[in-house]
C-alpha cells in the first residue's frame, strides 16, 4: 500500500463526506479489501477519525489537526504555491531549511513546513516562541524576476494573504499592523520574515524566502509576551486545522503574488491592504533613529511605505527597513 494510494483514499473520503463502501474503494483503485483496511488503519494511526460501519462502509468523521506532507499535498488546489512540500516534525528554522533548498535548486512555490520550530526568528533578530503541535510554521521559496529593491514589498503581499485567509477560513477579524504583523483584538497572532539572496555578479535575485509563524492552537503564552500575543483558538474559541490554514494562505498568496508581479508594485492592492490596516487613521508613534515623532497613519503608498501625516500637516513616507511604528499608547 503506497502513500499515494493512502492519499487517494483520504481524498475520496474527504470529498465525499458520506459513507463509501469498501467494495467501491476496491473497485475504484483496483486493490483488495485487505489493502483498503490496511490503508484506513494507517490513516487512523496518523490521527484521522474514520468511522467504519458494517454494510455502510467508511466515512471521515472530521478533519482533525493532522499535519504532514500527505495532508498538505492532499489539500492544495493552487497552480504553484505550496505544490511541492518539505515537511519536518522538528527543525531549527523553516527559513534556514528553505534557503538551503533554494540554493540547491528548489522550485518557485516550494514550501517548507514544520510541526515544531526550535530557532524561529522575528524581525530584528528576536526569537519566536514555538511549541510543538500547536502552531503554523512554514516558509515559501520564490524566484521572482524583478529588481531586488522590489522584493521587500512581498512581505506586505504575504501579510495581506494571511489576514485574508484567517478571515475567510476562521471567520475572525484579522488586521495588519504595518508592515507585516497580523493582529486580532490588539494581539499579535502572526509574524512574517522575508529574506533575499542576491547574486553578486549580476545583482539579480537568486531567490526570496518568506517565513510565516501563525499562533494557531496555542492557548497559553509566556508571561513576557502574554499582553501582546494572541492565537486563532483564543480569538475564535475553537481549534483550527493547521493544514487547512496553510492551504488557504497559499490560495490567497498565489492570487496576490500574481497581481503584484504584473505591475511590480502594490498599487492594485493598496485599497485592500488599507482596509485591513489596524493603524489606519489612528495616531502612531514613528520610532526613527533620526528622531521619534507622532502622526496619523493614512495607509500605504504603491511601494508599501506607510504614509504618516505629522501634526504640521506634512506627510512622511515611512520605510519599514529603517523604522518601526506602533500605537501611541500600546503595541498597536
Amino acid at each position: 500500500m503506497g502513500a499515494n494510494m493512502k492519499s487517494q483514499i483520504l481524498s475520496l473520503l474527504r470529498n465525499s463526506g458520506e459513507y463509501i463502501s469498501g467494495q467501491e474503494i476496491c473497485q475504484r483503485f483496483g486493490v483488495s479489501r485487505t489493502a483498503v483496511w490496511k490503508a484506513v488503519k494507517q490513516l487512523k494511526e496518523e490521527g484521522y477519525r474514520i468511522e467504519a460501519v458494517q454494510n455502510k462502509g467508511y466515512r471521515l468523521a472530521e478533519s482533525p489537526d493532522v499535519l504532514n506532507e500527505q495532508e498538505l499535498t492532499n489539500r492544495m488546489e493552487t497552480e504553484w504555491a505550496g505544490r511541492i512540500v518539505y515537511y519536518y516534525d522538528k527543525t531549527g528554522s523553516t527559513n534556514t531549511d528553505a534557503k538551503r533548498l533554494a540554493s540547491e535548486g528548489a522550485a518557485h512555490g516550494t514550501i517548507v513546513v514544520a510541526d515544531d520550530q526550535e530557532n524561529g526568528r522575528g524581525r530584528r533578530g528576536r526569537s519566536w516562541q514555538s511549541p510543538a503541535g500547536s502552531n503554523v510554521y512554514f516558509t515559501i521559496v520564490l524566484r521572482p524576476e524583478f529588481e531586488p529593491d522590489k522584493a521587500s514589498m512581498l512581505t506586505l503581499v504575504m501579510a495581506m494573504s494571511v489576514a485574508e485567509a484567517i478571515r475567510n477560513y476562521c471567520g475572525i477579524e484579522a488586521s495588519i499592523k504595518w508592515p507585516n504583523d497580523i493582529v486580532i483584538d490588539k494581539k499579535k497572532v502572526c509574524g512574517i520574515l522575508t529574506e533575499i539572496e542576491i547574486a553578486l555578479e549580476t545583482n539579480d535575485i537568486q531567490y526570496v524566502v518568506i517565513g510565516v509563524g501563525i499562533n494557531t492552537n496555542q492557548k497559553e503564552f509566556p508571561e513576557d509576551v502574554r499582553e501582546i500575543a494572541g492565537s486563532l483558538v483564543n480569538a475564535g474559541g475553537r481549534k483550527v486545522s493547521r493544514a487547512g490554514m496553510i492551504q488557504k494562505v497559499m490560495e490567497r498568496f498565489e492570487q496576490n503574488y500574481e497581481s503584484f508581479v504584473r505591475i511590480e508594485d502594490l498599487s492594485q492592492m493598496r485599497q485592500a491592504y488599507d482596509t485591513l490596516l489596524v493603524n489606519k487613521d489612528r495616531q502612531v508613534k514613528v520610532l526613527d533613529p533620526k528622531g521619534e515623532y507622532t502622526g496619523t497613519a493614512k495607509g500605504i503608498n504603491e511601494k508599501g511605505e506607510l504614509l504618516v501625516q505629522k501634526e504640521d500637516g506634512q506627510i512622511e513616507a515611512v520605510y519599514a527597513g529603517e523604522v518601526s511604528v506602533r500605537g501611541l499608547y500600546s503595541y498597536v
